[in-house]
């Protein structure tokens, strides 16, 4: 005699689909009641932020006692101007404690800002970082350009690279090159303007210092 014994696979799979379909239905439940419960708020808050009308009894009495709209109370004038505020709670945090739903909000407004902060900071740091890179790879170029002007004008032999210096900018190069400083650019920038009347930035040599400070924007590659 045969006996069928059925499969306990789908037996044992329906509670926790069941129990995820109620925790799903409870969660959906409770943000529906939060999301009424906000909007209950905010209108009671519109509500009362709303100004006392002049047909409201206690305004009339206020003013047959001589009080002006937008003043002070008191014979002095020494009260409050405007009536006292009304905080909504729907915790049970006792008095004085902010909502621990605000106080939560609040400490995510105060993290989303700090990593703002951080990152504009890294942001700026990285630009700083680029921008020092890019000006030693300049000094570097206008260096060069610079010395094989100065040696073609005092007749030495002139050096040609092999690669455009524009396309090794953005480059590294496989060998170690010497340091070169903004100081020895100067220098040399200098050397060809007194001895040369030579600009390397203008590319061009003067016939006179005269038309060279007449004409030439300045000293370094900013100025032209």
């Amino acid at each position: 005699m045969r006996f069928y014994i059925p499969n306990s696979n789908p037996l044992s799979s329906q509670p926790s689909k069941k129990k995820s379909k109620t925790l799903d239905w409870q969660e959906q439940r409770k943000i529906e009641r939060e999301r009424k419960q906000l909007e209950e708020d905010q209108q009671t808050l519109a509500k009362i932020d709303a100004p006392i009308p002049q047909s409201n009894i206690g305004f009339k009495l206020l003013k047959q006692m001589g009080y002006t709209p937008g003043s002070a109370l008191g014979k002095e004038g020494s009260g409050r101007v405007e009536p006292v505020g009304l905080d909504i709670r729907r915790s049970r945090a006792g008095i004085g404690r902010e909502d621990p739903l605000k106080e939560m909000r609040k400490r995510e407004e105060i993290e989303f800002e700090r990593k703002k902060k951080n990152e504009e900071a890294l942001m700026a740091e990285f630009g700083s970082w680029q921008k020092s890179q890019w000006r030693s790879r300049r000094v570097v170029v206008n260096y060069k350009k610079a010395k094989a002007a100065l040696d073609q004008l005092e007749n030495k032999e002139v050096v040609v690279p092999k690669k455009n210096e524009e396309e090794e900018e953005g480059g590294q190069d496989e060998e170690e090159e010497e340091e070169v400083t903004e100081e020895d650019l100067q220098d040399i920038v200098m050397k060809l303007r007194d001895e040369y009347q030579y600009c390397p930035f203008c590319g061009f040599q003067y016939e006179s210092m005269e038309a060279l400070l007449s004409s030439c924007p300045g000293t370094n590659e900013d100025d032209h």
